[in-house]
Formats: structure tokens, sequence, C-alpha cells
């Protein structure tokens, strides 16, 4: 059968959509910025990111578990130790029997981490956070073939940021030495076990920052009003800032 020169390329094109179309699985690992909606009517972060995936030309089916544990850092998701590897497990488990979907984990760790007291082993040194997160991602690497981990830098919060953990300007310094620290890591990895893990959104930070007012709850605290966790619009925003992440390295 000949093919005319414009049914040949529709050809091609739609071969090379059907190839490149992927199914994801993704396990969100965070905080209570990943786990919170917003708002009362609103939906969390990684809602936002895989509603926003769907609409990508290449993705035809993305499903995800939530795994965001308010006040969460990175000794409560050790394995081992912490009290929410556990929680990991059990949701990958069941992703990564869909042989048909890339898994993926997708972490954002380090707001409680840099805090000055409070959450649970704070304050985390620049390099202790980053043994914490390799312990955690090497494991996930390790116990399932083939995924991928996708490493997001934090979000700003305000310098008077005091609830019931206090964090303040001395924490959001520390929250900032995390940065490198993340970047660095994922060099190693590109060495160590290339093609799985990788640098997620590094844009929110200082986005947040520019647009706090609008994108982030006033919150009262003990230093007055303080800015650390995004509203309705903030998490929309902020989902879309990840997955357009993980679309970058996937696709």
């Amino acid at each position: 059968m000949n093919l005319t020169p414009t049914l040949l390329l529709l050809l091609i094109t739609l071969t090379t959509q059907a190839q490149k179309a992927q199914n994801l699985a993704i396990v969100f690992i965070g905080n209570s910025i990943t786990q919170g909606k917003g708002g009362p009517n609103g939906f969390p972060p990684p809602t936002h990111s895989v509603n926003f995936l769907k609409e990508k030309k290449g993705i035809e089916n993305v499903v995800f578990a939530n795994l965001g544990r308010s006040g969460s850092t990175t000794l409560d998701w050790l394995p081992g130790s912490g009290k929410y590897f556990v929680k990991v497990i059990e949701a990958a488990d069941s992703l990564f029997l869909k042989k048909d979907h890339q898994l993926i984990f997708s972490m954002k760790l380090g707001t409680n981490d840099s805090a000055i007291q409070g959450p649970n082993g704070s304050p985390v040194s620049r390099e202790d956070y980053k043994k914490n997160m390799q312990t955690i991602i090497s494991e996930l690497l390790k116990k399932y073939p083939g995924s991928k981990v996708i490493v997001h830098h934090p979000i700003w919060y305000s310098t008077n940021t005091y609830n019931g953990s206090k964090y303040l300007k001395e924490g959001l310094d520390r929250l900032e030495t995390y940065i490198p620290e993340i970047d660095g890591m994922i060099s190693d990895y590109k060495s160590s076990d290339p093609g799985r893990v990788f640098k997620g959104d590094t844009k929110a930070f200082k986005y947040f920052k520019k647009h706090h007012h609008k994108l982030l709850k006033p919150e009262k605290g003990q230093q007055g009003t303080f800015y650390l966790h995004p509203n309705e619009e903030g998490v929309v925003v902020l989902g879309k800032f990840w997955a357009k992440a993980i679309e970058k390295r996937m696709l």
C-alpha cells in the first residue's frame, strides 16, 4: 500500500506519540505543605499536580498517593526508625504492582528540619539533612527497581514564623543551606545510580517569597502574623510547579 506524504507523516506522528505516552504512579512524600488543602474547599498540591499532568500530551494515566504528614522531618521518614516510612512502603507496594506505570517518588522535605525547636530532631544540620535524604532515597531505589525519585526544593517562609514550633530567621537561613545539599546529592546520584534521581522544582522558593501575601495564609503566631502554608490559590500554584518538574523529567 502506497501512502501519501500527508498520511505517512500522520502515521509517524501517531506512532511517536504512542511510543512516548506514559502511565505514572506517584508517591508524594512531604510535610503539612504537601498534605494541606489550603482551605476548607480546596485540594492539596499533589491533587493539582496530578490534574495538571493528566492534561499533558504523552501522559495517559496518573495514579497517586499523598503521604504528606504535618510536622514531619526527614527523621520521621527514615527506614527502620522513622514512623512514616512504612506508609511509603504500603503505598509504593500497591502502585508498584501496576507494571504499566512508571513509579515516581516526589519528595519535598526540609521545612520542619530547619526549625529551631519543635519538630522531631530539629534543628537538623545541613549535613544530617543530606544524609537522611540519601538514606531514604537509596532504600527506595533498592526496594523498587526502575523507580525514579524527584526532589523539589523547599519553599520560603517568613522570618517571624513561630507557631507551636519555632522557626524565625535562623530557621529560614538553615532551610536555604539545604538547597545546595539537595543539588549536590542529586549530582552524586548521577554518578552512582544514573537516570533515577532528578532535581525537581527549583523556582517555587523565590516565587512564594515574592508573592507570599497573595499565595500564603496569614497565620497568628508568637511573633505576629507569619506566612508558612499556601492558601487555596497557593496550593494550585505549588502543585503546578511540581507537575512541570515531573513532566520535564518524565517526557
